[in-house]
């Protein structure tokens, strides 16, 4: 499709259908002033413009962008998203055991690894479709029927609506069924509320080995002198070395799909709502006779950077986007859990009532009080070899890779299919709607 092109879809008999069309418009400047705001949640700071507008000026792995917008009446009344992949590894989307399976097929034919994908919804967040009410059948047909027009026409033969709660997803079901759709596990996010006013509110709220735990990587930490936390609401000076600690963190993790650059962290710093969390190490003082200028008793070398947490705002709502961490510290001054920690202390001094993590490092941050927000990937094939093969192995790898992922937690999971439910529904039936119960309390969910 082009800039600004429509979609009716194929003439039918339902009158209702004449009232809606979806355009396609290809970066996040071409949509209709004040449609993004009034459209996208507010207290998800993850959903801002200003994050896709890095996203779209960067290199983090998509070859391009769009956005489709539903209208009714010729009034836009919903917006998804949308991130073209022409040569997606396979490899990097799946866990440590399967690809090390796939690691032979890598080295003797890597092509058969690229698979041409249109993800729908967030590339680096939860997914939604943007709209203030849920969708009535016929434009839910017309916005998946865009979805795969998009993709026929950019010969994207996988199409996967990423990272999905079940609510979201619900009021897509039907028509993602009628088009071939079918479910697959997703890691899931990460949530911590913040109730009480202060940090050790937050604390008290945590079991008691939990919170003794808490206690002692503090201590920890500051069993180090030399090392210091500083929250920067202006980072520029320290683009250089944000690198260099953040694929340390990359080069270990299970899934890379997206591998933010330095274009996208520089926009990000550019933000007003965002704030590093950043961790220093001071180098010892030079001796006196070494100093340049006489009568000094020390003279500190320039800080060393050694670990930060990417954190944006929005409404009542926080984010730790991204991470890095120098490990030939991190396990010994706990910098991990204490990037963490000043992050919950920073998102409590600025009124926010919950932060969300990455999909990473379930462990430590079920201890942390994180609940688990379960989420869905609903996936097709334009063609039906490819479909059915997909249909078959990808939900069982992906729930392997998620069991793995979360370990002795699996079963906190709050969001799955119903008891019952098959795993590949037949031809023709609606999607299973993913079970939606309340996220437990922190306290639940860090036993």
């Amino acid at each position: 499709m082009l800039p600004g092109r429509s979609w009716a879809g194929p003439r039918a008999a339902d009158p209702q259908r004449d009232r809606y069309r979806v355009e396609v418009r290809r970066g996040v400047a071409q949509l209709p002033p004040g449609l993004w705001e009034r459209l996208a949640p507010a207290d998800d700071p993850m959903w801002s413009r200003s994050v896709f507008a890095a996203l779209e000026g960067s290199r983090v792995g998509p070859a391009g962008y769009a956005y489709l917008t539903v209208h009714r009446d010729g009034e836009p009344v919903a917006l998804l998203p949308l991130s073209l992949f022409p040569d997606l590894a396979l490899d990097r989307i799946v866990g440590p055991d399967e690809r090390r399976r796939l690691a032979p097929l890598r080295r003797l034919a890597p092509r058969l690894l690229r698979v041409p994908t249109l993800f729908c919804g967030h590339l680096l967040g939860q997914g939604h479709l943007l709209a203030p009410e849920p969708l009535d059948p016929v434009a839910g047909r017309l916005l998946v029927a865009a979805v795969l027009d998009l993709a026929r026409r950019e010969r994207l033969g996988t199409v996967l609506f990423k990272d999905f709660a079940g609510p979201d997803l619900a009021p897509l079901r039907a028509p993602l069924t009628e088009a071939g759709f079918f479910l697959a596990p997703a890691l899931p996010d990460t949530e911590l509320a913040l109730p009480g006013a202060s940090f050790e509110d937050y604390l008290a709220t945590l079991p008691a080995k939990p919170r003794r735990n808490a206690r002692a990587k503090i201590r920890r930490f500051d069993a180090h002198p030399g090392l210091r936390i500083e929250v920067l609401a202006e980072f520029d000076h320290l683009l250089p070395q944000l690198p260099a600690l953040y694929r340390q963190v990359m080069d270990r993790a299970d899934q890379t799909l997206d591998v933010l650059d330095d274009a996208f962290l520089a926009a990000v710093a550019a933000d007003p709502d965002s704030r590093l969390v950043a961790c220093f190490e001071d180098a010892p003082a030079k001796r006196a006779e070494d100093a340049p200028a006489a009568g000094r008793e020390g003279v500190p070398e320039r800080a060393r950077l050694v670990g930060f947490l990417l954190c944006l705002f929005a409404g009542d709502g926080a984010t730790g986007a991204r991470i890095g961490l120098d490990y030939r510290l991190a396990h010994e001054a706990a910098l991990y859990h204490n990037l963490h920690y000043a992050a919950v202390r920073l998102a409590l001094s600025n009124g926010s009532r919950r932060i969300r993590f990455a999909q990473t490092a379930y462990l430590p941050k079920v201890e942390m009080g994180c609940a688990l927000v379960g989420q869905w990937h609903a996936m097709t094939h334009l063609c039906p070899l490819p479909r059915a093969l997909l249909r078959r192995l990808l939900p069982a790898a992906l729930g392997a890779a998620r069991t793995q992922a979360l370990g002795p937690h699996a079963d906190r999971l709050p969001s799955r299919p119903a008891p019952g439910t098959p795993s590949r529904p037949a031809r023709g039936a609606p999607l299973p709607a993913p079970a939606s119960r309340p996220v437990e309390r922190p306290s639940d969910a860090a036993r």
